[in-house]
Protein backbone atom coordinates (compact mmCIF):
# COMPACT_ATOMS: atom_id res chain seq x y z
CA UNK A 1 0.00 0.00 0.00
CA UNK A 2 1.38 3.28 -1.14
CA UNK A 3 1.41 5.62 2.23
CA UNK A 4 0.99 9.69 3.07
CA UNK A 5 3.85 11.57 3.38
CA UNK A 6 4.35 12.20 6.94
CA UNK A 7 6.88 14.87 6.44
CA UNK A 8 9.70 12.50 8.31
CA UNK A 9 10.33 10.72 5.30
CA UNK A 10 13.35 13.19 4.23
CA UNK A 11 14.89 13.98 7.61
CA UNK A 12 17.98 11.97 7.11
CA UNK A 13 18.45 13.75 3.46
CA UNK A 14 18.08 17.09 5.36
CA UNK A 15 20.16 16.67 8.17
CA UNK A 16 23.10 16.15 4.95
CA UNK A 17 23.49 12.75 5.28
CA UNK A 18 23.73 10.70 2.05
CA UNK A 19 20.28 9.18 0.92
CA UNK A 20 18.26 7.89 -2.13
CA UNK A 21 14.88 6.54 -3.37
CA UNK A 22 14.27 3.12 -4.06
CA UNK A 23 11.67 2.34 -6.76
CA UNK A 24 9.04 -0.68 -6.40
CA UNK A 25 11.18 -2.14 -9.18
CA UNK A 26 14.31 -2.17 -7.48
CA UNK A 27 15.71 0.76 -9.41
CA UNK A 28 17.18 3.89 -7.16
CA UNK A 29 17.45 7.33 -7.83
CA UNK A 30 19.89 9.58 -5.57
CA UNK A 31 19.12 12.54 -4.02
CA UNK A 32 20.78 15.84 -4.33
CA UNK A 33 21.34 15.86 -0.33
CA UNK A 34 24.12 18.36 -0.83
CA UNK A 35 22.73 20.61 -2.57
CA UNK A 36 19.93 20.37 -0.75
CA UNK A 37 22.37 21.18 2.64
CA UNK A 38 24.82 23.78 1.33
CA UNK A 39 24.88 27.36 -0.13
CA UNK A 40 23.83 28.03 -3.59
CA UNK A 41 24.21 26.02 -6.50
CA UNK A 42 24.52 25.55 -10.69
CA UNK A 43 21.57 26.54 -12.04
CA UNK A 44 19.82 28.06 -8.54
CA UNK A 45 20.46 31.46 -10.17
CA UNK A 46 18.36 30.62 -12.65
CA UNK A 47 15.04 30.43 -10.16
CA UNK A 48 16.93 33.07 -7.53
CA UNK A 49 16.97 35.65 -10.90
CA UNK A 50 13.35 34.99 -11.99
CA UNK A 51 12.36 35.87 -8.55
CA UNK A 52 11.33 39.72 -8.70
CA UNK A 53 8.45 39.98 -5.83
CA UNK A 54 7.09 38.09 -2.65
CA UNK A 55 7.89 34.14 -3.42
CA UNK A 56 6.56 30.68 -1.84
CA UNK A 57 8.95 28.40 -1.79
CA UNK A 58 7.08 24.67 -1.84
CA UNK A 59 9.31 22.17 -0.62
CA UNK A 60 11.94 24.31 1.25
CA UNK A 61 13.74 21.73 2.76
CA UNK A 62 16.53 23.19 4.40
CA UNK A 63 16.05 26.46 3.28
CA UNK A 64 18.68 27.43 0.82
CA UNK A 65 16.99 29.21 -1.82
CA UNK A 66 14.10 31.22 0.94
CA UNK A 67 17.57 32.05 2.68
CA UNK A 68 19.23 33.29 -0.67
CA UNK A 69 15.62 35.34 -1.50
CA UNK A 70 15.50 36.79 1.79
CA UNK A 71 19.36 38.14 1.68
CA UNK A 72 18.40 39.73 -1.80
CA UNK A 73 15.34 41.53 0.10
CA UNK A 74 12.77 39.68 -1.85
CA UNK A 75 9.86 38.64 0.54
CA UNK A 76 10.23 34.82 0.88
CA UNK A 77 8.16 31.40 2.78
CA UNK A 78 9.06 28.53 2.67
CA UNK A 79 6.36 25.89 3.29
CA UNK A 80 6.95 22.42 4.09
CA UNK A 81 6.16 19.49 5.76
CA UNK A 82 9.04 18.28 8.16
CA UNK A 83 9.38 19.99 11.02
CA UNK A 84 13.45 19.46 10.47
CA UNK A 85 13.19 21.38 7.25
CA UNK A 86 11.44 24.59 9.08
CA UNK A 87 13.57 24.36 12.00
CA UNK A 88 16.65 24.76 9.74
CA UNK A 89 15.26 27.53 7.64
CA UNK A 90 14.81 29.03 10.37
CA UNK A 91 18.76 28.70 11.54
CA UNK A 92 19.42 30.41 7.60
CA UNK A 93 17.59 33.71 9.32
CA UNK A 94 14.20 32.72 7.03
CA UNK A 95 10.67 31.96 7.60
CA UNK A 96 9.02 29.17 6.99
CA UNK A 97 5.99 27.23 7.64
CA UNK A 98 5.29 24.03 8.67
CA UNK A 99 2.25 22.33 6.74
CA UNK A 100 1.17 21.31 3.14
CA UNK A 101 1.15 23.13 -0.17
CA UNK A 102 -2.75 21.77 -0.38
CA UNK A 103 -3.25 23.22 3.26
CA UNK A 104 -4.26 26.76 3.59
CA UNK A 105 -1.34 29.30 2.86
CA UNK A 106 -1.08 32.67 3.69
CA UNK A 107 -1.40 35.29 1.15
CA UNK A 108 -3.33 32.83 -1.47
CA UNK A 109 -4.29 34.13 -5.12
CA UNK A 110 -1.61 36.80 -4.39
CA UNK A 111 2.21 35.74 -4.38
CA UNK A 112 4.05 36.64 -7.32
CA UNK A 113 6.24 33.39 -7.78
CA UNK A 114 6.06 30.05 -6.86
CA UNK A 115 8.96 27.63 -6.12
CA UNK A 116 8.84 23.99 -7.32
CA UNK A 117 12.66 23.57 -7.07
CA UNK A 118 15.04 19.76 -6.43
CA UNK A 119 12.08 18.14 -7.89
CA UNK A 120 9.66 18.98 -5.90
CA UNK A 121 7.33 19.08 -9.02
CA UNK A 122 6.88 15.37 -7.95
CA UNK A 123 5.49 16.18 -4.56
CA UNK A 124 2.10 13.59 -3.84
CA UNK A 125 2.99 11.73 -7.57
CA UNK A 126 0.33 13.73 -9.44
CA UNK A 127 2.22 16.73 -11.28
CA UNK A 128 -1.30 18.04 -12.79
CA UNK A 129 -2.47 18.52 -9.27
CA UNK A 130 0.03 20.05 -8.21
CA UNK A 131 0.37 22.53 -10.76
CA UNK A 132 -3.60 23.12 -10.41
CA UNK A 133 -2.95 24.42 -6.66
CA UNK A 134 0.52 26.16 -7.64
CA UNK A 135 -1.98 27.89 -9.94
CA UNK A 136 -4.41 29.44 -6.44
CA UNK A 137 -1.32 30.50 -5.22
CA UNK A 138 -0.35 32.75 -7.62
CA UNK A 139 -1.10 36.53 -8.43
CA UNK A 140 -2.91 36.57 -11.68
CA UNK A 141 0.47 38.20 -13.43
CA UNK A 142 2.44 35.52 -11.20
CA UNK A 143 4.43 32.61 -12.32
CA UNK A 144 5.44 29.23 -11.12
CA UNK A 145 9.20 28.55 -11.57
CA UNK A 146 9.79 24.51 -11.89
CA UNK A 147 12.92 22.57 -12.06
CA UNK A 148 12.37 20.12 -14.38
CA UNK A 149 14.56 16.32 -15.66
CA UNK A 150 16.16 16.64 -19.13
CA UNK A 151 14.24 16.20 -22.57
CA UNK A 152 12.87 12.75 -23.23
CA UNK A 153 11.84 11.58 -19.82
CA UNK A 154 8.03 12.40 -20.58
CA UNK A 155 6.19 11.80 -17.26
CA UNK A 156 7.47 9.26 -15.07
CA UNK A 157 5.29 8.39 -11.98
CA UNK A 158 6.49 5.38 -8.97
CA UNK A 159 5.77 4.05 -5.61
CA UNK A 160 9.14 4.58 -4.12
CA UNK A 161 10.67 4.95 0.12
CA UNK A 162 13.53 6.71 0.99
CA UNK A 163 16.44 4.54 1.81
CA UNK A 164 17.97 4.49 4.85
CA UNK A 165 15.04 5.48 7.04
CA UNK A 166 13.57 4.48 9.87
CA UNK A 167 10.16 4.67 8.24
CA UNK A 168 9.63 1.99 6.08
CA UNK A 169 7.06 3.31 4.19
CA UNK A 170 6.12 3.58 0.26
CA UNK A 171 4.68 7.09 -0.91
CA UNK A 172 3.73 8.04 -4.84
CA UNK A 173 6.37 10.27 -6.56
CA UNK A 174 6.96 11.68 -9.81
CA UNK A 175 9.33 13.21 -12.52
CA UNK A 176 8.11 15.41 -15.62
CA UNK A 177 10.60 15.59 -18.27
CA UNK A 178 11.29 19.14 -19.67
CA UNK A 179 9.43 17.58 -23.42
CA UNK A 180 6.40 17.26 -21.04
CA UNK A 181 5.75 20.62 -19.71
CA UNK A 182 3.86 22.22 -21.62
CA UNK A 183 1.25 19.33 -22.51
CA UNK A 184 1.45 18.67 -18.30
CA UNK A 185 0.81 22.97 -17.81
CA UNK A 186 -1.90 23.00 -20.10
CA UNK A 187 -3.84 20.54 -17.62
CA UNK A 188 -3.58 22.68 -14.87
CA UNK A 189 -4.79 25.56 -16.83
CA UNK A 190 -1.23 27.43 -17.66
CA UNK A 191 0.99 28.00 -20.15
CA UNK A 192 5.11 27.66 -20.56
CA UNK A 193 6.64 31.30 -20.77
CA UNK A 194 10.34 29.74 -21.13
CA UNK A 195 12.09 26.68 -20.48
CA UNK A 196 16.20 27.33 -19.87
CA UNK A 197 19.11 24.73 -19.03
CA UNK A 198 21.92 25.66 -16.85
CA UNK A 199 24.20 22.80 -16.58
CA UNK A 200 23.07 19.38 -15.97
CA UNK A 201 19.31 21.24 -14.53
CA UNK A 202 16.17 22.02 -16.13
CA UNK A 203 13.74 24.64 -16.09
CA UNK A 204 10.52 26.43 -16.56
CA UNK A 205 8.44 29.32 -15.93
CA UNK A 206 4.81 28.90 -16.20
CA UNK A 207 2.36 31.65 -16.06
CA UNK A 208 -1.70 32.09 -16.15
CA UNK A 209 -3.09 32.25 -19.67
CA UNK A 210 -3.60 35.52 -20.93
Amino acid sequence: MTATLTGHEFDHGLLGHHCWLELANGGRVELPVERWSNGCHEGDGVLLDACTGPTLDVGCGPGRLTAALTARGIAALGVDSSHTAVRLTHQRGAVALHRSVFDRIPGEGRWRHVLLADGNIGIGGDPAALLRRTAELIAPDGDVLVELEAPGHGVRHERVRLRPSQADVWFSWAWVGADAITEMAVEAGLRVGWTTQRGHRWFAKLEKPC
